[in-house]
């Protein structure tokens, strides 16, 4: 797909009532995207939609948990019905161990829960959107991810599997996206300052935070296709210089950087 205009084009976000999910949404409606806003607080999503009406933007609302099949499929449905096909789908929906603890002490519900949104929900979100977009032969999809994708972190061991397993996904379906001329890109903000990074100790004190309109920037541009060469990759918003990963757009791909592998321990290595 080519960069281009937005105007006309649909985005589905999920997440959409706050934080940076609110924030991309406003920025996709401020360049002519319809949006369909999902989230689990009515409220919150009906004052998103009422921000993106105001810059001229049709758009549609809907309380659904993204880590119902049932649910999303209906979201998706729903969105295709009132404002059309999907071009582009937004996972940004997510949530974080509840407390920084070793996995022993944790509340293992709330453990799988951060799974489920953060895994279960995008994949469940894919599922229903991918078949039209293979069908058209184009869309995009953008996972909102993280650089706990890439280190372990004994402290939030739940949100950081689920961003890793959310990366490995996107690497494997990468292939057969490709061949229908569809794209999936991960990309991380880095740390912004939203009510979730607020309730983390490990952000205590913070003084200096990634930029969130910088962020909503990079989601607009890989919504016109600027980063479709970066395809099946990570991104890092927050410190990549994104231009430099574009030059070297062929190279990565050919030395299959920016995804997770196992890193032989030398040229002996069976696994090498």
């Amino acid at each position: 797909m080519r960069s281009g205009t937005l105007d006309g084009q649909v985005a589905l976000i999920t997440g959409a009532g706050r934080g940076i999910g609110r924030e991309i949404a406003l920025g996709l409606a401020a360049e002519g995207m319809a949006v369909g806003l999902v989230g689990r607080t009515q409220e919150r999503l009906i004052q998103t939609l009422k921000d993106c009406v105001r810059l001229g933007a049709r758009g549609i609302a809907l309380s659904a948990d993204v880590a119902r099949p049932g649910a999303v499929r209906e979201a998706v449905r729903t969105v295709e019905r009132d404002l059309g096909p999907i071009d582009l789908l937004v996972n940004n929906a997510g949530q974080i161990d509840r407390a920084e603890e070793p996995i022993w002490e944790v509340d293992s519900a709330q453990w799988w829960q951060v799974v489920e949104v953060n895994l279960r929900g995008p994949f469940n979100l894919m599922r229903s959107v991918l078949p039209g977009m293979v069908q058209r032969r184009r869309g995009r999809i953008l996972n909102l991810n993280s650089g706990f994708a890439l280190r372990p972190d004994g402290r939030y061991t739940a949100y950081a599997t689920s961003k890793g397993a959310l990366l490995q996904l996107s690497d494997n379906i990468a292939d057969s996206l490709a061949a229908h001329q569809v794209v999936v890109l991960d990309i991380s903000p880095g740390a912004v300052a939203t009510d979730m990074t607020a309730g983390m100790p490990m952000f205590a004190g913070m003084k200096e935070w990634n930029s969130i309109p910088y962020m909503v920037a990079v989601a607009v541009d890989a919504a016109r296709g600027r980063f479709d060469a970066l395809h099946g990759r990570f991104v890092h918003a927050g410190r990549d210089n994104l231009e430099q990963l574009l030059a070297r757009a062929d190279e990565i791909r050919e030395l299959d950087a920016r995804t997770l592998r196992l890193r032989p321990y030398g040229a002996d290595d069976p696994l090498a």
